[in-house]
């Protein structure tokens, strides 16, 4: 598997930027993300109803950018987790965590033995098609290479977050804000007092278990101020609302007197 730079920079401390794709499955995608300087972007499967073979061959042409190609999976079980891995993601985000027991199956799910129970399949598309020398050193280089990222979006998340952070295995706990305040009944309220609080939960649980911080942000300004508040992962929108605002504001302009 290959070396995750994104996994390393956030291990020593440093940020990650990138985006997300929920709309335009293309070969040239990953390329395009990476030309503008991304360093990772994350496919997204709970909400784009993309299947296996739709991630498999994003993968495909992903690992030919230099950028590190993440999936977002539809829950926390095992063939959900695996399989994207196993067609050559460098790591899975997994939506709706919210405790402790689910944070270890997401470890358990990706991580080969001893560290986890995936199950083993060395020289496919995750190894390039390539054999490692022996199984338990090919087994430990992906262990070590894959990036784990666990979403606290629920008040019970929330709650349950420092136990979360202590899980062995996780790299980055990501705060879904549009379901967190849903779920705290405050829906699209980021200024609330009790979301601000949550957030402040959030950092202090990430900080001391050694977890980078995670958010998606729609702006410029937003994605500053995120990174001035602690978050060290930070993907800038999505495909769908970039190409959207741009479209529009290009149109207007165009169309000015």
């Amino acid at each position: 598997m290959r070396s995750n730079f994104v996994k390393h920079a956030l291990r020593e401390g440093d940020t990650a930027l990138g985006t997300m794709v929920f709309e335009f499955a293309t070969p040239g995608i990953a390329r395009i993300v990476a030309s503008a300087g991304a360093d990772f972007v994350v496919f997204d499967q709970e909400h784009s109803g993309w299947g296996i073979d739709t991630i498999r061959m994003l993968m495909a042409t992903a690992l030919a950018a230099d950028v590190v190609p993440l999936v977002r999976v539809p829950a926390t079980q095992y063939h959900f987790i695996s399989r994207p891995l196993d067609v050559g993601a460098s790591g899975i985000m997994v939506p709706m965590v919210e405790t402790a027991e689910q944070a270890r199956l997401v470890v358990s799910s990706a991580k080969y033995p001893p560290l986890g129970n995936r199950g083993a399949a060395f020289g496919i598309a995750h190894d390039d098609y390539e054999a490692a020398e022996d199984a338990i050193s090919g087994m430990r280089n992906a262990n070590d290479q894959t990036l784990l990222i666990a979403q606290i979006e629920t008040r019970r998340g929330t709650d349950n977050v420092d136990e979360i952070a202590a899980v062995e295995g996780l790299d980055v706990l990501w705060i879904g804000h549009n379901d967190l305040t849903n779920s705290m009944g405050i829906p699209g309220r980021f200024d609330h007092p009790d979301y601000l609080r949550a957030i402040d939960r959030f950092l202090e649980a990430c900080r001391r278990h050694g977890k980078a911080p995670g958010i998606m942000s729609t702006g410029v300004d937003e994605a500053r101020a995120q990174l001035d508040q602690g978050f060290r992962c930070v993907a800038y929108w999505g495909d769908i609302w970039l190409y959207a605002r741009a479209l529009r504001q290009g149109l207007a302009a165009i169309r000015e007197d």
